[in-house]
Protein backbone atom coordinates (compact mmCIF):
# COMPACT_ATOMS: atom_id res chain seq x y z
CA UNK A 1 0.00 0.00 0.00
CA UNK A 2 1.41 3.72 -0.82
CA UNK A 3 0.72 6.92 1.41
CA UNK A 4 0.47 10.44 0.58
CA UNK A 5 2.63 12.04 2.85
CA UNK A 6 3.00 15.81 3.17
CA UNK A 7 7.05 15.78 4.83
CA UNK A 8 9.73 18.06 5.06
CA UNK A 9 13.26 16.71 5.50
CA UNK A 10 15.82 18.62 7.25
CA UNK A 11 19.66 18.88 8.23
CA UNK A 12 20.72 19.23 11.77
CA UNK A 13 24.61 18.51 11.69
CA UNK A 14 23.45 15.52 9.01
CA UNK A 15 21.60 13.92 11.38
CA UNK A 16 18.76 13.90 8.30
CA UNK A 17 15.32 14.10 10.04
CA UNK A 18 12.49 13.88 8.33
CA UNK A 19 8.74 15.36 9.53
CA UNK A 20 5.69 13.94 8.74
CA UNK A 21 2.74 16.48 8.63
CA UNK A 22 0.09 14.41 7.11
CA UNK A 23 -2.16 13.11 10.37
CA UNK A 24 -1.78 9.10 10.95
CA UNK A 25 -2.73 6.97 14.05
CA UNK A 26 0.26 6.17 16.19
CA UNK A 27 0.37 2.64 15.22
CA UNK A 28 0.87 3.20 11.48
CA UNK A 29 4.07 5.41 12.35
CA UNK A 30 6.40 2.59 12.78
CA UNK A 31 5.88 1.35 9.27
CA UNK A 32 5.87 4.76 7.55
CA UNK A 33 9.28 5.85 9.14
CA UNK A 34 10.63 2.13 8.26
CA UNK A 35 9.38 2.87 4.74
CA UNK A 36 10.42 6.59 4.07
CA UNK A 37 13.83 6.18 6.22
CA UNK A 38 15.02 3.64 3.75
CA UNK A 39 17.87 4.24 1.43
CA UNK A 40 15.71 3.76 -1.47
CA UNK A 41 13.20 6.12 -0.30
CA UNK A 42 13.44 9.91 0.73
CA UNK A 43 16.44 8.32 3.26
CA UNK A 44 17.01 9.88 6.72
CA UNK A 45 18.08 8.61 10.24
CA UNK A 46 14.88 9.54 11.88
CA UNK A 47 11.25 10.13 11.29
CA UNK A 48 8.59 12.97 13.37
CA UNK A 49 5.30 13.28 13.04
CA UNK A 50 3.90 16.65 13.88
CA UNK A 51 0.65 16.88 15.93
CA UNK A 52 -1.69 19.23 17.48
CA UNK A 53 -0.05 20.42 20.90
CA UNK A 54 -1.64 18.33 23.59
CA UNK A 55 -0.36 22.02 26.26
CA UNK A 56 -1.92 25.29 25.27
CA UNK A 57 1.10 26.50 25.76
CA UNK A 58 2.98 24.63 23.03
CA UNK A 59 2.91 25.58 19.41
CA UNK A 60 3.25 22.42 18.19
CA UNK A 61 3.47 18.47 19.36
CA UNK A 62 6.23 16.01 18.00
CA UNK A 63 5.46 12.49 18.34
CA UNK A 64 9.09 10.42 17.36
CA UNK A 65 8.16 7.38 15.00
CA UNK A 66 9.76 5.08 17.99
CA UNK A 67 7.85 7.56 20.82
CA UNK A 68 11.87 8.65 22.06
CA UNK A 69 12.79 12.23 22.71
CA UNK A 70 15.42 13.67 19.79
CA UNK A 71 16.71 17.07 20.60
CA UNK A 72 17.62 17.59 17.01
CA UNK A 73 13.79 16.80 16.15
CA UNK A 74 13.35 19.31 17.85
CA UNK A 75 15.39 21.95 16.38
CA UNK A 76 14.31 20.76 13.51
CA UNK A 77 10.30 21.36 14.57
CA UNK A 78 11.43 24.56 15.82
CA UNK A 79 13.37 25.57 12.39
CA UNK A 80 10.10 24.52 10.67
CA UNK A 81 7.42 26.76 12.47
CA UNK A 82 9.90 29.94 12.45
CA UNK A 83 10.31 29.45 8.96
CA UNK A 84 6.60 29.31 8.29
CA UNK A 85 6.36 32.53 10.64
CA UNK A 86 8.23 34.23 8.15
CA UNK A 87 11.45 34.75 10.18
CA UNK A 88 13.06 37.21 9.08
CA UNK A 89 17.25 37.49 8.46
CA UNK A 90 19.51 37.63 12.08
CA UNK A 91 15.67 37.56 13.98
CA UNK A 92 15.28 36.06 16.69
CA UNK A 93 12.08 33.84 17.98
CA UNK A 94 11.01 31.51 21.29
CA UNK A 95 8.85 28.56 20.52
CA UNK A 96 7.73 25.96 22.65
CA UNK A 97 7.04 22.34 22.22
CA UNK A 98 5.44 19.35 23.60
CA UNK A 99 7.71 16.24 22.27
CA UNK A 100 7.23 12.41 23.14
CA UNK A 101 9.72 10.88 25.87
CA UNK A 102 9.25 13.74 28.39
CA UNK A 103 6.36 15.45 30.00
CA UNK A 104 8.31 18.40 30.22
CA UNK A 105 8.00 21.33 27.64
CA UNK A 106 10.62 22.23 25.28
CA UNK A 107 11.85 25.82 24.62
CA UNK A 108 13.34 26.78 21.72
CA UNK A 109 15.81 29.37 20.85
CA UNK A 110 15.58 30.09 16.80
CA UNK A 111 17.92 32.85 14.77
CA UNK A 112 17.59 33.05 11.30
CA UNK A 113 20.84 33.56 8.76
CA UNK A 114 20.08 33.26 5.42
CA UNK A 115 18.72 29.95 4.81
CA UNK A 116 20.51 28.34 8.07
CA UNK A 117 18.18 28.53 11.13
CA UNK A 118 20.38 28.44 14.53
CA UNK A 119 18.75 26.99 17.52
CA UNK A 120 19.02 26.80 21.48
CA UNK A 121 17.33 23.56 22.97
CA UNK A 122 16.86 23.39 26.90
CA UNK A 123 16.74 19.78 26.96
CA UNK A 124 15.76 17.48 29.56
CA UNK A 125 17.43 16.70 32.81
CA UNK A 126 18.50 13.00 33.67
CA UNK A 127 16.90 11.47 36.18
CA UNK A 128 20.91 10.41 37.45
CA UNK A 129 24.11 9.86 36.01
CA UNK A 130 25.95 7.04 37.41
CA UNK A 131 29.44 5.54 36.98
CA UNK A 132 29.90 1.39 36.88
CA UNK A 133 32.53 -1.32 36.17
CA UNK A 134 30.64 -4.19 34.05
CA UNK A 135 31.89 -6.99 33.15
CA UNK A 136 30.89 -7.05 29.46
CA UNK A 137 32.33 -9.86 26.41
CA UNK A 138 35.02 -11.08 28.33
CA UNK A 139 36.69 -7.94 30.07
CA UNK A 140 35.71 -4.62 31.89
CA UNK A 141 34.47 -1.59 30.68
CA UNK A 142 33.73 1.81 32.84
CA UNK A 143 30.46 2.93 31.71
CA UNK A 144 28.41 5.96 32.57
CA UNK A 145 24.43 5.79 32.97
CA UNK A 146 22.41 8.73 31.95
CA UNK A 147 18.77 7.89 33.00
CA UNK A 148 16.34 9.42 31.57
CA UNK A 149 12.23 8.47 31.67
CA UNK A 150 11.45 6.66 28.82
CA UNK A 151 15.24 6.24 27.62
CA UNK A 152 18.98 5.90 28.79
CA UNK A 153 22.24 7.20 27.19
CA UNK A 154 25.69 5.03 28.22
CA UNK A 155 29.15 6.92 28.11
CA UNK A 156 32.09 5.10 27.13
CA UNK A 157 35.56 6.85 27.23
CA UNK A 158 37.80 5.64 24.35
CA UNK A 159 41.20 6.66 22.54
CA UNK A 160 40.25 5.45 19.21
CA UNK A 161 36.36 4.67 17.26
CA UNK A 162 37.65 1.40 15.74
CA UNK A 163 35.65 -1.35 14.55
CA UNK A 164 36.10 -3.38 17.87
CA UNK A 165 34.91 -0.80 20.07
CA UNK A 166 31.83 -0.10 17.45
CA UNK A 167 30.81 -3.76 17.30
CA UNK A 168 30.58 -4.18 21.01
CA UNK A 169 28.61 -0.48 21.45
CA UNK A 170 26.12 -2.16 18.76
CA UNK A 171 26.06 -5.95 20.62
CA UNK A 172 25.26 -4.13 23.72
CA UNK A 173 22.84 -1.24 22.66
CA UNK A 174 21.17 -4.48 21.42
CA UNK A 175 21.43 -6.56 24.85
CA UNK A 176 20.06 -3.25 26.97
CA UNK A 177 16.93 -2.89 24.43
CA UNK A 178 15.82 -6.46 25.02
CA UNK A 179 16.80 -6.17 28.81
CA UNK A 180 15.14 -2.63 29.51
CA UNK A 181 12.59 -2.67 27.73
CA UNK A 182 12.74 1.36 26.67
CA UNK A 183 12.20 3.90 24.01
CA UNK A 184 16.07 4.65 23.43
CA UNK A 185 19.22 3.48 23.97
CA UNK A 186 22.45 5.48 23.12
CA UNK A 187 25.69 4.41 23.37
CA UNK A 188 28.42 7.10 23.34
CA UNK A 189 31.66 6.72 22.29
CA UNK A 190 33.78 9.72 23.70
CA UNK A 191 37.69 11.02 23.38
CA UNK A 192 37.86 13.42 25.60
CA UNK A 193 41.38 14.73 24.68
CA UNK A 194 39.78 16.03 21.32
CA UNK A 195 36.12 16.55 22.60
CA UNK A 196 34.52 13.81 19.78
CA UNK A 197 31.59 11.82 20.02
CA UNK A 198 30.71 9.00 18.20
CA UNK A 199 27.03 8.15 19.00
CA UNK A 200 24.99 4.89 18.31
CA UNK A 201 21.23 5.37 18.87
CA UNK A 202 18.94 2.27 18.66
CA UNK A 203 15.00 1.58 18.83
CA UNK A 204 14.24 -1.33 19.78
CA UNK A 205 10.52 -0.37 18.72
CA UNK A 206 11.55 0.52 14.75
CA UNK A 207 14.56 -1.55 15.67
CA UNK A 208 16.46 1.01 14.22
CA UNK A 209 20.03 0.90 14.85
CA UNK A 210 22.08 4.05 13.71
CA UNK A 211 25.58 5.62 13.79
CA UNK A 212 24.26 9.03 13.62
CA UNK A 213 25.94 11.69 12.17
CA UNK A 214 25.44 14.36 14.82
CA UNK A 215 22.70 13.51 18.10
CA UNK A 216 21.59 16.62 20.06
CA UNK A 217 20.48 14.54 22.81
CA UNK A 218 23.28 12.47 23.47
CA UNK A 219 25.76 15.79 23.48
CA UNK A 220 23.16 16.68 26.30
CA UNK A 221 23.56 13.42 27.60
CA UNK A 222 27.49 13.56 27.83
CA UNK A 223 27.24 17.59 28.20
CA UNK A 224 25.23 16.80 31.80
CA UNK A 225 28.20 13.97 32.50
CA UNK A 226 31.24 16.57 31.96
CA UNK A 227 29.44 18.98 34.48
CA UNK A 228 28.35 16.36 36.92
CA UNK A 229 32.21 14.92 36.84
CA UNK A 230 33.01 18.57 37.47
CA UNK A 231 30.71 19.87 39.71
CA UNK A 232 30.37 22.75 37.55
CA UNK A 233 29.30 24.34 34.19
CA UNK A 234 30.77 23.68 31.35
CA UNK A 235 30.08 25.22 27.60
CA UNK A 236 31.95 22.61 25.40
CA UNK A 237 32.25 22.47 21.44
CA UNK A 238 31.16 18.56 20.37
CA UNK A 239 32.83 17.50 17.25
CA UNK A 240 30.66 14.46 15.31
CA UNK A 241 30.77 12.97 11.87
CA UNK A 242 28.67 15.45 10.58
CA UNK A 243 30.14 18.52 12.20
CA UNK A 244 29.51 21.00 15.97
CA UNK A 245 26.60 20.72 18.68
CA UNK A 246 27.48 23.24 21.19
CA UNK A 247 26.49 21.86 24.74
CA UNK A 248 26.34 24.03 28.14
CA UNK A 249 25.32 22.22 31.07
CA UNK A 250 25.52 23.30 34.98
CA UNK A 251 25.78 20.93 37.74
CA UNK A 252 25.62 22.83 41.43
CA UNK A 253 25.53 20.19 44.47
CA UNK A 254 24.27 17.54 42.09
CA UNK A 255 21.13 19.64 41.30
CA UNK A 256 21.23 20.31 37.14
CA UNK A 257 20.21 24.12 37.05
CA UNK A 258 20.49 24.29 32.84
CA UNK A 259 21.39 21.98 30.14
CA UNK A 260 21.05 23.16 26.69
CA UNK A 261 22.51 22.40 23.16
CA UNK A 262 22.46 24.61 20.06
CA UNK A 263 23.34 23.39 16.57
CA UNK A 264 22.04 24.71 12.59
CA UNK A 265 19.17 23.50 10.66
CA UNK A 266 18.63 23.74 7.20
CA UNK A 267 15.67 22.31 5.20
CA UNK A 268 17.07 20.17 2.37
CA UNK A 269 13.41 19.06 0.89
Amino acid sequence: MKYELDFIKFNPTQNMTILIKTNYPIEMHKHIASKIMSYDSVHAEQVGFIQKPINNEAAAHLQMAGGEFCGNACMALAALIASEKGLKQNNLTEIILGVSGTDKLILCQVKRNLEVYHCQVTMPIPKKIEQRKIKYDGSDLDIVIVRYREFIHIVIEVDDFDETVREKAQSLAKLLGVTLGINLIGVLLYKSKSDELAPLIYVPHLDSMVWERGCGSGTASLGAYLAWKNKGKIAVKIRQPGGFINVVANCHEGEFTCLKIEGCISIVA
